[in-house]
């Protein structure tokens, strides 16, 4: 998902990689097949390197497109700390978000698996959420459960609860660790995205997966398939500003609206309007 352009001149997907911290390795890009010259393209206007564009030929969700990742990881005898990022979001602060990321990285190196947490400042319908044990003297929480988006009454109940953080879908852990507790709770997904990574072939950049392997993989995110279940999940919240721009009410709070609350953008005329984005 991306709006080319909209929030500044680079997509989403550029600032996903260019916000990465500088002590990042090169990032191992997994996407739709149908996507792979806009990806290149994309990755070239930045002069971005990278570890490998894999090719997914339809999407099954994030559980196995985290599991070929870190079985493409291991098969180069590398065994690092993944740092999983989607490439729709927007992210205020850097410091302050590498900062939680050194933070989650120190945890993921003992073997847990860590999700960034976002602290609600609102009751939000759109995101999901992680009610975690709380702790105050610990940098990270226990995970308890997932909620998807709720409705507006409960997630009041969440915002006033203070043991809730919205899902962010920025997770860090070792790539061996994550395929052992997917392997625990979710073997089928585990060993259709070995047969499929086993059978991988090259093509310049892009990495093919056996695609008749990968369409028999159950589709199934990571917080169901393996968070929810893991006894080693915990928490790190992220205070920054972020948000996950996947609707347009969501891009129109994260830009600077006029006295009228409107964001206007390209050659327009407006008589009496306000509240609106209007993008020509």
């Amino acid at each position: 998902k991306q709006f080319i352009g909209f929030v500044n001149e680079t997509t989403l997907f550029q600032d996903t990689i260019l916000r990465l911290p500088n002590e990042t390795l090169s990032p191992l890009i997994i996407c739709n097949e149908e996507h792979r010259f806009i990806v290149a393209e994309q990755l070239r206007q930045i002069n971005s390197k990278n570890n490998g564009i894999i090719l997914e030929p339809v999407g099954k969700n994030t559980a196995p497109a985290i599991a070929i990742s870190a079985f493409n990881l291991l098969s180069k005898k590398q065994d690092p700390i993944m740092l999983v990022l989607s490439a729709d979001h927007l992210i205020g602060n850097l410091k302050m978000f590498h900062q939680s990321l050194n933070i989650a990285s120190k945890i993921a190196n003992k073997g847990k698996l860590v999700s960034l947490g976002i602290k609600p400042v609102k009751a939000e319908t759109g995101y999901g959420y992680i009610e975690v044990k709380s702790s105050k003297d610990s940098e990270s929480h226990k995970i308890i459960s997932f909620t998807e988006k709720p409705n507006l009454n409960i997630a009041k109940k969440y915002l006033n609860s203070g043991n809730f953080y919205w899902n962010s879908g920025i997770f860090l852990f070792k790539a061996s660790k994550y395929l052992n507790e997917l392997k625990k709770y979710n073997p089928n997904i585990y060993d259709a995205c070995k047969k499929s990574s086993a059978r991988e072939s090259k093509d310049q950049d892009f990495i093919r997966i056996d695609n008749q392997e990968f369409i028999k993989c159950p589709e199934k995110s990571i917080d169901y398939a393996v968070m929810e279940n893991t006894n080693v999940g915990v928490v790190v919240p992220f205070n920054g500003n972020w948000s996950d721009i996947g609707s347009w009410d969501s891009l129109w709070e994260s830009k600077s609206k006029d006295l009228d609350n409107n964001i206007i953008e390209g050659d327009i005329l407006i008589n009496k309007v306000k509240n609106s984005y209007i993008y020509s």
